[in-house]
């Protein structure tokens, strides 16, 4: 099962997600859009995906992954399918908004509630770490591709390979290597889940996450345009961008490997202060080529590790019964703030400047720091009374 969920997920988010900012250009071509339009649409897929959050997590906890996900590949699929045929910005976007449906159904929220209700604590971080390292090469393996398909073929050819390659590899690994096992009653789901939400290490949680998913979708969309800024050659941008992805696989694998020494809380929180680190250096040493690299190798060993200390802290402390029902209530702010969040950096960028927009994202990676510290000191049990 974690083998087939690395393929499909790596190829879930290679072509739901990733291979999208290749089409742009040709797409603006023949669909007569600007870029922001067509951003526009991408940007709906990922907040369709989470406003349905909630949910798809609802079914996940009452009927288990297989059927949902098998289904979601096939929607997946024939909605890239029709993307090959749009003939208007409208009907794009009418297609990203059945994307960030399918997107929900298949990608990480739904392959982390399958791990996370199969397998017990002792090697569920070890599954999580397995899944996401092999699909954190999702954009290195298909942006090159789909790049190489669009040059050979065309974009609109391009697109029915992608959605008949995916529908092929998904459906069948979904639907016959998936697992799931039986939940409690849903009483007692909607009993975990109203506790939950009552009390404050929920919101310390929501808080983390938020704050720490908006700062690293501002890095992943506009680090490149800032190093340009800065009088870095374009290729060098291009390039040391890159390095997030590569980075993000290193985060996972140390944090994964210091779970067993620190509470998970607090080492995430370390990463992500290390990432506000890497933002307030950013303008301050990033016009040396040393300097620029130093900074984004600390804020790129974070990159990727809210995603795998999610799911374990949610298990750990609310138990697998309502997991995807929790998973989901969080995924639909953080997925807003991820949404968002480029786009008011953008503004402050224009108004204020990079380094204002270095700040503000300084200031969320501590605030998510500081959140799974009080966290962390919020459910450890207090001194024995005398």
């Amino acid at each position: 099962m974690i083998g087939a969920l690395s393929i499909t997920q790596t190829a879930g988010y290679g072509v739901l997600y990733y291979a999208f900012s290749v089409f742009i250009p040709p797409m603006s071509r023949d669909l007569h859009a600007g870029v922001a339009q067509l951003t526009g649409a991408i940007t709906l897929a990922v907040l369709v995906s989470g406003v349905v959050a909630p949910v798809i997590g609802r079914w996940l906890d009452r009927h288990g992954g297989r059927g949902l996900m098998t289904v979601g590949s096939a929607l997946g699929g024939l909605a890239v399918l029709a993307w090959s045929q749009v003939r208007s910005v409208t009907q794009l976007y009418l297609v990203c908004g059945v994307l960030g449906l399918a997107s929900a159904m298949v990608l990480y929220e739904a392959a982390f509630a399958v791990i996370v209700a199969w397998f017990d604590a002792t090697r569920r971080a070890r599954a999580l770490l397995a899944v996401t390292v092999v699909a954190g090469f999702a954009s290195t393996i298909f942006l090159p591709l789909t790049g190489f398909l669009v040059h050979l073929y065309g974009w609109r050819q391009a697109l029915v390979i992608l959605a008949v390659g995916y529908v092929l590899t998904s459906v069948p690994l979904h639907a016959l290597a998936v697992r799931s096992r039986r939940t409690p009653p849903r009483a007692d789901r909607r009993e975990i889940v109203g506790a939950a939400l009552r009390e404050r290490p929920f919101w310390l949680l929501a808080a983390a996450f938020l704050t720490q998913t908006g700062a690293a979708a501002v890095m992943g969309i506009l680090l490149v345009t800032y190093l340009i800024a800065l009088g870095h050659p374009p290729v060098f941008a291009a390039g040391a961008a890159g390095l997030l992805g590569v980075l993000s696989v290193t985060g996972r694998l140390v944090t994964t490997g210091l779970q067993g020494r620190w509470p998970v809380a607090l080492t995430t929180a370390v990463m992500f202060g290390l990432q506000g680190l890497a933002a307030v250096l950013l303008p301050l040493v990033g016009r040396s080529l040393p300097g620029a690299v130093a900074a984004i190798v600390l804020f790129g060993l974070g990159f990727g590790v809210a995603t795998i200390a999610r799911p374990a802290l949610l298990a750990d402390r609310y138990g697998t019964g309502a997991y995807a029902s929790l998973s989901g209530a969080l995924a639909l702010p953080i997925t807003a703030a991820k949404a968002v969040a480029p786009l008011l950096a953008a503004g402050i960028a224009q108004f204020a400047g990079y380094p204002a927009v270095m700040g503000a994202v300084a200031a969320a990676c501590a605030l998510g720091a500081l959140s799974l510290v009080a966290y962390d000191r919020g459910i450890r049990p207090g001194p024995a009374p005398a």
